[in-house]
This record gives C-alpha cells, structure tokens and sequence, in this order.
C-alpha cells in the first residue's frame, strides 16, 4: 500500500506541539543559588559539589544548584540576610550566624561544650535539630541539616600560647559572635572584630596581634604564613548549616524536598568526613611551614569560662541554655 507524506498542516502542528513541550521542560527545571564562604579548596566546597551533582541527577536535571564559594555574593551576614528574603536560595552559615535569628542557636558556641567531633555530631543531629528546626522555620529559614567547621583555635604573630597566662596583652581578631569574644576575654585576651576579607590586611599591618579559626580556614586562607604561633586551644566548636529560604522550598515539589534533604546530609556527611581526615595533615603542614604549634592543657583555660558562660546564657536566654545543658548531659 502507497504511503502517502503527512498534510503540511499536520507536520506544521507536530512540531509546534513538540517545540511547546520542549519549553514547558525547560521552564519546569528550578534553579537554586547555593552561597556560603568557605575557599574553593575547603572541604565545604567539595561537599556542596557533591550535593550539586547528586541532586541534579536524581531530579533528571529539573532542580539546578548554582555553587557561590568564597564571600561572591556577599558577606556572610548579607548572605544568611539576602537567604531569609529568598534573595538567595540556600546558605551555609554557622551557628554564630542564626543566631541573630534564632537565639537557641547562639548555645552550640558555648565554649568548652563539648569533648569530640562525634559527641557535637550525636547533640546537634539528634536533639537539637528537633529543637531549632520549627523555630527556624518561622524566620523564614528551612533546616536541612548540619555540616561541619570544626573546633576553633588562636594564631598570633608575638609568641607561643601553653598558658592563659600567655593570652594576656594579645589583641585578637573574631568574627561579630559574642561566644567566641566571651571565651577569648575570658582567658585574658582583648578582640576586636574585622570583617573576614580584610582579615589578612590587617594582620599584615599589625593592625591585631592575632585571630581564631578552625583549622581548615587556617590553612587553606594560608593565615599561617603571616601568623608564626598556632595554640591548638579548641575553645569553641561551630559548624557550617544547610539552610534554604522557605519561599524557595515550598517551589519545590515533596519528592524534590526529599532528595535535597537527602543529599544534604549525605553531603554534610562527606564534609565531617573530610574536616577529620584532613586535619591532622593540615596542622602538619603547617608546623612544617616554619609555624611553632602548641597543644595547652584544655582543662586550664575551661576553668576561666565562667564570665563567658554567664555572658552566653544571658544572650542565649536562660531557658535555651537550660535546654541545651539537658541534651550535653543526656
């Protein structure tokens, strides 16, 4: 039988019809601004990487992530801000951060609080997500989950840190989070607060003796080569949160909520991963570099924390320092 080719009308509605569909495909695809500070070397960046691939292909492609390492879109206070509006989709912040929005948040900075990576892990994984993440939600801010940081230490440019004692006369740098200014006071130091891109500048010039960090951005923001002392003093953990703007969320459908929720832990799972695998090389490279790293007795500067501790629960609230206390004994 002779097949005769399709009346031009109907090839023209054809491809009209599959051109429609084409762009209904790629106006249906959702693309998610993902922000935070960390460098591109840092193991935070690798695990958002993860979370980039993972949850593109598990979605077909129809929820993008675009990746905004290092300070691009802003501070980190702006970004957490520009999040809370939906500026910017989701963010990376630590505690320090939220807390401005959620002051239970300002108790993981306690100083002193716990003994471990696992022991913060098993608190802030279990009950404290459970606490803060509907608190959180009414700010406009969805918890996916906790990644990592670490725990916090002193470099300075005058000389070796074994002692309280020896922070006596030191001015160092912090971020505008009064957990880590009440620990570094409390164990006799003076702080001031510089915006973190001017960091390096003011060290440089001496403009302060020192600073604190994990020692990830100790080592990949290369603060050791204008810092000769390391104390390996740990007064503070914090860790970097997974947080997307509710308006953002709420684009998404219920499956693709699972996969990003999924695929955050996993991520924050590989960023721990990597922050403990990493560490001890790290410091030993650093020591390599010509930098005297020290390792105090934790137990003499934990016996200073009281002023700081009364200064954290004020700020905090009382009854969300109770809380938190409960979960640490618990």
């Amino acid at each position: 039988m002779h097949k005769t080719s399709a009346h031009p009308l109907i090839r023209l509605m054809l491809t009209a019809s599959l051109a429609l569909t084409s762009l209904a495909g790629a106006q249906a695809a959702t693309t998610l601004k993902l922000a935070h500070f960390a460098a591109e070397s840092h193991p935070a960046h690798t695990a958002a990487l993860q979370l980039k691939k993972n949850v593109e292909a598990r979605t077909n492609g129809d929820v993008l992530i675009e990746l905004y390492p290092a300070n691009q879109l802003g501070s980190p206070p702006d970004q957490l801000e520009q999040t809370t509006m939906g500026v910017i989709d989701m963010n990376l912040p630590t505690q320090g951060a939220l807390d401005k929005y959620e002051k239970a948040f300002a108790t993981v900075m306690t100083p002193y609080a716990f003994s471990s990576y696992a022991d913060a892990h098993r608190v802030l994984d279990g009950p404290f997500y459970n606490w803060v993440a509907p608190r959180l939600e009414k700010k406009g801010l969805v918890l996916l989950s906790t990644w990592e940081y670490g725990f916090r230490n002193v470099t300075n440019s005058k000389h070796p840190i074994n002692t309280p004692e020896d922070m006596k006369g030191l001015k160092l740098r912090t971020p505008p989070e009064l957990q880590i200014m009440a620990a570094l006071e409390a164990a006799g130091a003076t702080t001031t607060q510089i915006a973190f891109p001017e960091l390096v500048a003011a060290l440089n010039q001496g403009v302060v003796d020192g600073q604190e960090n994990p020692i990830g951005v100790i080592y990949h923001f290369k603060l050791y080569e204008v810092q000769k002392n390391l104390a390996l003093t740990q007064h503070v953990y914090n860790s970097m949160t997974h947080v997307i703007s509710r308006s953002s969320w709420e684009k998404l459908t219920p499956e693709q909520q699972t996969i990003l929720r999924e695929e955050s832990r996993s991520a924050g799972l590989l960023m721990r991963k990597l922050v403990a695998e990493q560490e001890s090389a790290e410091i030993a490279k650093i020591e390599a570099a010509g930098v005297k790293v020290t390792r105090p007795d934790i137990a003499k500067f934990r016996a200073l924390m009281q002023p700081a501790y009364d200064r954290v629960a004020d700020y905090a609230g009382q009854e969300n320092m109770k809380t938190f206390l409960d979960m640490l004994s618990k």
